[in-house]
């Protein structure tokens, strides 16, 4: 059984090569939190990170590739979603960054679509033609650090709720850079940058269901920056940065993905190394962020998570112990529990759920 006799599908990305399964179907059943593998597509190198139009019935995820003189370079790729069979049918792949991507973002009016280069450093702006499929690159940003010591690792790129900006975190560079986008040029243009502490590493960000707040997660520094929005400017400025860990806690340990519940009243962050979820209550009129439960991931690396729609479960990939993991979720605490049910999965990188 489905809420509204729609179907929750769970897609999920991965480390893989080409001839290996990448990207995963299940359905999953709200009532009992039971996950069944529908699908399962082949023919992409290390598609780690996915992005889902649900009205389209659309997914795209990232290929890495490769130029003539064997420069690594990323596809983006297309694919039909049957919600009836579970199943994908590919309906484009093109070039879409000049490097290996780690993330794939697509703007609200599906125009667009953002991919992040980790190791080159680099986001770009890909045409999305009017049938959803992947058209030509229209403009790639290059980073690069004003000192020896930086150097450019983009993570993510995130569009403002009005859809006006587009916020790049630069790990390496301890900075989230702001773009507008010039349409009728085709080009990404600077706006502003955000600064984190040096060496904090910033790596996704999530903008409060408010418009008020955005909150990145800060990879190397195990921290959460709250950030003040003015909407108008398109800046950041800063509230506090807080831990992702509980306290008196040395070990070794990175962060991953952030996500904030619906309704705006918690924010979700993910540690690799504790191997834990941090769950924080939100303050609406302060931004400020207070600490609530840590819970496990029940495996390592949780790369990723997600809350379903109706927020009453969370779905979480680790993806060291190849398993994807189900969670139910208190709505008015925000606390995780574990439901006992985990499906395995070769080394799950991203998760994105919806009703179909």
């Amino acid at each position: 059984m489905t809420v509204d006799n729609q179907r929750m599908l769970v897609f999920v990305g991965s480390y893989a090569e080409e001839s290996s399964d990448g990207v995963y179907v299940y359905e999953f059943d709200e009532t009992n939190g039971e996950l069944t593998r529908l699908d399962q597509v082949a023919g992409l190198k290390n598609p780690t990170f996915l992005n889902v139009d649900t009205p389209q019935r659309r997914l795209y995820a990232i290929s890495e590739s490769a130029a003539a003189d064997g420069t690594k370079l990323s596809d983006a790729v297309s694919y039909h979603i049957l919600p009836a069979e579970g199943k994908l049918v590919e309906t484009s792949r093109a070039n879409a960054l000049n490097g290996p991507s780690c993330h794939i973002q697509r703007s609200g009016d599906n125009h667009y679509l953002t991919l992040a280069s980790y190791h080159k450093g680099s986001v770009s702006l890909v045409e999305l033609k009017e049938d959803g499929t992947v058209g030509q690159v229209l403009d790639i940003r290059e980073h690069k650090g004003q000192q020896p010591d930086q150097i450019s690792h983009v993570h993510s790129s995130f569009y403002s709720p009005d859809q006006r900006f587009l916020f790049v975190c630069d790990l390496g560079l301890d900075t989230i850079f702001t773009y507008r986008i010039d349409g009728a040029e085709g080009k990404l243009v600077l706006q502003g940058e955000a600064k984190v502490k040096k060496g904090a590493g910033p790596r996704h960000l999530v903008f409060h269901p408010n418009g008020k707040f955005a909150y990145v997660i800060n990879e190397l520094h195990s921290t959460v920056t709250a950030f003040r929005y003015d909407a108008d400017k398109g800046i950041l400025s800063e509230i506090e940065t807080v831990s992702t860990l509980p306290a008196d806690t040395n070990m070794e340990n990175g962060c991953a993905e952030i996500t904030m519940s619906e309704d705006g009243r918690f924010l979700y962050g993910s540690n690799r190394g504790h191997d834990s979820i941090v769950v924080y209550a939100v303050d609406p009129e302060t931004g400020k962020l207070d600490t609530v439960q840590h819970v496990s991931t029940e495996g390592k690396h949780p790369r990723h998570f997600s809350i379903v729609p109706a927020g009453r479960y969370v779905l979480t990939v680790n993806r060291d112990t190849n398993n994807l993991v189900v969670f139910t979720r208190d709505s008015e605490t925000g606390k995780l529990s574990y439901t006992g049910k985990s499906v395995e999965i070769s080394k799950p990188v991203c998760v994105w759920a919806d009703r179909f």
